[in-house]
């Protein structure tokens, strides 16, 4: 299975469709995209800390979020109007203030539906600080 957005096309696609991700300056990067996965970048930021110097939960939300999405526009096209239905986040351990990795695998992709799991990882560590699944209503064409 091959993709329909390449990385240039996928980053394009954030910066025309959903300017306001970078609002306060640019955080979220698409890095890779293939068949069934993505991966994206939240660069560092201390708008992204919470008390006690760690990067908030919220960030990894949206980091996680933003992950599952471009995993799914990278198969089916820009398709703007598919949307969240359901997002479950398992924090595991406090993430360093440095970059954090969302990696998304796609575990399923229907017409209607797509399911998938992001594990985020600090940027130069293997432990996983976080892992999602989620769920992506895709409209009708």
């Amino acid at each position: 299975m091959s993709t329909r957005m390449s990385v240039a096309e996928l980053n394009a696609f954030l910066e025309t469709d959903f300017p306001q991700i970078h609002t306060g300056g640019r955080s979220f990067v698409v890095e890779a995209a293939g068949p069934m996965t993505a991966r994206v970048r939240m660069a560092y930021h201390q708008r992204h800390l919470r008390p006690g110097g760690t990067i908030s939960g919220p960030a990894m939300f949206a980091l996680a979020d933003l992950s599952l999405y471009i995993a799914i526009l990278a198969q089916i096209g820009p398709v703007a109007l598919a949307v969240t239905t359901n997002l479950n986040i398992n924090f595991l351990r406090k993430p360093e203030p440095r970059d954090l990795i969302g990696e998304c695998r796609l575990l399923k992709l229907g017409k209607r539906l797509a399911v998938g799991e992001v594990a985020i990882l600090s940027e130069g560590r293997d432990d996983l600080v976080a892992h999602a699944t989620g769920c992506y209503s895709i409209p009708p064409v």
